[in-house]
């Protein structure tokens, strides 16, 4: 039978040191003495005969052959967690909380009824509900924070179902310039104009999708908000035409002809952040969202 030579302790004080840049940082970090953490690095290099880590001035850097293993013992360390938590989800039965992202653009009247169902269900899970845009969902089930996602922004690596489409079009208000227009619009002339874009909610954003060529844009966290301009006159946004229909009905907006891009359709999907081992709430409201989706297998 195999046995190991390193720890995983070791390694985790390994990834703290690149992590932190340096021994220092990682020791109060880890609320360690910073002498503890030079002798776990340098015993797990002597234990390996790799030199992983080399000292230049007062800061730690990895070697080549270091690189690729700090890689491979994230996912050691990830497993471990992830073994960890699914004995935890086996113990307690049902868990205390369910996390959800929901990208602003999924309908609430959708979304809704099902835990107005799921409710009575809950053994008093709570749920933790939060709105999010664009690569602000993809952050937050990479992060691990999100049971289910609902979301049209799929990170790699994680399997999803599809759920429903969602329909945006170009809207301002009837007196606007563009709305005079009798022909279709080109995307030029649109980038003249001030355009209304929604907030990603990502600490990092990445702007990939969209677009976003308006020589001069007003940013908002909110639809209600990038409506309540429009009302006003103030500049063209894409919206959901679920959120905007009254709007478009009783003449309060216009949809706008755009050459190339009179409307965009996406994809919103269910995403399970830790589809091997959810507990029996998350399991549950998964089955109900699935089965009411409007896309069907």
């Amino acid at each position: 039978m195999y046995r190991s030579k390193t720890t995983l302790e070791q390694w985790r004080i390994l990834q703290a040191v690149v992590d932190h840049g340096g021994y220092a940082h990682a020791a109060k970090k880890l609320n360690k003495s910073q002498s503890s953490l030079n002798h776990a690095v340098a015993k797990l290099q002597s234990q390996l005969d790799v030199q992983l880590l080399e000292v230049r001035g007062r800061k730690a850097y990895l070697t080549k052959a270091g690189e690729v293993m700090l890689r491979r013992s994230r996912l050691l360390s990830k497993s471990v967690e992830d073994l960890e938590e699914l004995a935890k989800s086996i113990n307690q039965k049902w868990e205390p909380e369910i996390n959800i992202a929901v990208e602003l653009a999924f309908p609430d009247d959708y979304l809704t009824p099902i835990l107005q169902e799921f409710y009575p269900m809950c053994r008093g899970s709570r749920l933790n509900i939060i709105d999010t845009v664009l690569t602000g969902t993809e952050e937050l089930i990479s992060e691990g924070w999100a049971d289910i996602a609902l979301t049209a922004s799929i990170p790699k690596g994680y399997l999803n179902e599809p759920v429903l489409n969602v329909k945006f079009v170009p809207v301002v208000h009837p007196n606007h310039p563009l709305a005079q227009s009798t022909e279709e619009i080109d995307p030029n002339e649109l980038a003249q104009h001030l355009q209304i874009v929604i907030k990603d909610t990502a600490k990092a954003p990445i702007e990939r999708q969209g677009w976003l060529k308006a020589e001069q844009r007003w940013t908002v966290s909110q639809f209600e908000t990038a409506i309540k301009f429009l009302r006003q006159g103030l500049g063209f946004c894409w919206l959901p035409v679920h959120d905007i229909e009254k709007y478009l009905e009783n003449g309060e907006l216009v949809q706008l002809n755009i050459k190339g891009s009179s409307f965009r359709s996406i994809t919103m999907s269910l995403v399970n952040s830790h589809s091997d081992r959810m507990g029996p709430g998350t399991q549950l409201l998964t089955e109900m969202i699935l089965a009411n989706r409007e896309i069907k297998q």
